[in-house]
C-alpha cells in the first residue's frame, strides 16, 4: 500500500523582516569571479552580518 504524500508549495514574493542592528549600509552587489561581493567597512571584519536581497530575482 502506497503512503499518501502531501506536497505544499509556498511562493513568497515579499516579506517583512524586523531586526535589531548596529549599522545599515545599502550597496549594490558587484561581480567577482563566479560569485558576487559587497564591500563593508574594515571594522566589520570578523563580525556577524546579515545580507538581505531587496529586489526579486528576474
Amino acid at each position: 500500500m502506497a503512503a499518501n504524500h502531501l506536497i505544499c508549495e509556498y511562493i513568497v514574493t515579499t516579506m517583512e523582516i524586523k531586526t535589531d542592528a548596529y549599522q545599515v549600509i545599502e550597496k549594490t552587489v558587484k561581480s567577482s569571479g563566479n560569485s558576487g561581493r559587497v564591500y563593508v567597512p574594515k571594522e566589520w571584519v570578523g563580525k556577524k552580518v546579515k545580507i538581505l536581497l531587496m529586489e526579486p530575482l528576474d
